[in-house]
């Protein structure tokens, strides 16, 4: 079987779907099946030759549609040479583009995965209005006709795959599909891990950690993490906020936040970490934080969970009930309150929880989370 991803972009940078698909190319690699990618990315992007399956880059993409005049023409061209097409992401060029190629061809079957983009808190929040407002006219006009045209939509939880049915009017797809989602285990935990997380964030050696990696971004809730370290006055654990995004504004306001309340000893932004510091910083951690509004489904949690490292997540973070039935970490609402109380509950654990709760977290991890055991679902799908 030969399978077509079709994305908006493959840098590591852009979050968490190209990363998914990178996972599960692997993981269905092992089982005879070949995944292919076309993005919009330039062709001298600095990611594109990194990885061990085919790349077709047909960028740079134009404006904030992400347009690309390439894109139709190369998919009325090669869809034959596929069985199956995913089209990942929505409201952006190349799910328009996927809909409108494939409707001059009856072969091969062609579904959406959202990767959470249905989710209703992208129309119901407050920062969103105008976004929510022109989502609300772009699904009448194009997106409507993607999910509903398609053979079906790919959901990785099941709590997105109920959350999407309450977002737009007129939304009928022809399948609903929950198919799970997971990463490729890591490698055992090493000195040269360990050896470039600290390179990378020197100010972490010695300490005891407490871990966000992610997007700074106000979904993520990091506003609310920084405050609540503040109002505990945390001293036992430093919180290191890893990932793009300090250079926003958002960002500046978070750091100029922590500079003000005299924080720089307890929480530090050292910038994404990638390959062997990323994993470092996993392994190290003493527990993996997310207070996310909105999470689809947190590669972060799973890779977290891995590495044997709890998690303390908002009930926003669609596989929060699986951490919460597993014991593998603590769940709260997506407030300052519950932020707070996340982070008590973590100091609060004695010795011999935490340690029952390392693990739960790789007993958890390897039972729903773990690309190579649900990716057959997905290929079962698409077969």
């Amino acid at each position: 079987m030969k399978i077509l991803r079709v994305i908006n972009s493959m840098d590591p940078q852009s979050g968490g779907p190209c990363q998914g698909i990178r996972n599960s190319t692997t993981a269905m690699k092992k089982l005879g099946v070949e995944n292919e990618v076309v993005c919009l990315d330039s062709p001298d992007s600095h990611f594109i030759s990194k990885d061990d399956f085919a790349i077709y880059p047909l960028g740079p993409a134009k404006g904030p549609w992400s347009y690309s005049p390439k894109l139709i023409p190369w998919l009325e061209k090669n869809v034959k040479n596929y069985d199956a097409v995913i089209v990942h992401g929505l409201w952006l060029y190349s799910s328009y583009a996927v809909e409108k190629a494939m409707r001059k061809v009856d072969f091969p079957a062609w579904y959406v995965m959202p990767h959470g983009m249905l989710d209703p808190y992208f129309q119901k929040a407050k920062q969103r209005r105008w976004k929510a407002l022109r989502n609300s006219i772009y699904w009448q006009f194009f997106e409507k006709k993607v999910i509903n045209r398609a053979c079906g939509v790919l959901f990785t939880t099941e709590q997105e795959l109920l959350l999407a049915r309450d977002t737009f009017p007129g939304y009928l797809p022809r399948k609903e599909i929950n198919v799970g989602y997971g990463i490729q285990p890591p490698e055992d935990k090493s000195t040269d891990m360990l050896n470039e997380f600290y390179d990378a964030v020197p100010d972490a050696k010695d300490k005891h950690l407490i871990l966000f990696l992610g997007r700074i971004h106000p979904k993520k809730g990091v506003d609310f993490l920084v405050k609540a370290f503040s109002e505990l006055n945390i001293n036992s654990h430093l919180l290191v906020i890893a990932g793009p995004g300090k250079d926003t504004e958002y960002g500046r306001e978070l750091i100029q936040y922590v500079s003000e309340k005299k924080m720089n000893n307890q929480v530090i932004f050292p910038g994404m970490l990638e390959g062997l510091a990323k994993w470092g910083a996993f392994y190290e951690a003493d527990g993996f934080i997310l207070p996310s509004h909105q999470e689809n489904f947190g590669i972060a949690v799973a890779e977290a969970l891995a590495c044997g490292t709890p998690v303390l997540i908002s009930h926003k973070v669609n596989i929060w009930r699986e951490i919460q039935a597993s014991g593998s970490g603590f769940v709260e609402p997506d407030t300052l309150e519950g932020t707070k109380k996340l982070i008590q509950s973590w100091l609060g654990a004695d010795a011999n929880k935490k340690k029952s709760m390392n693990e739960k977290s790789v007993n958890t991890f390897k039972d729903k989370f773990d690309i190579n055991t649900n990716v057959q679902k997905l290929i079962d799908v698409l077969a």
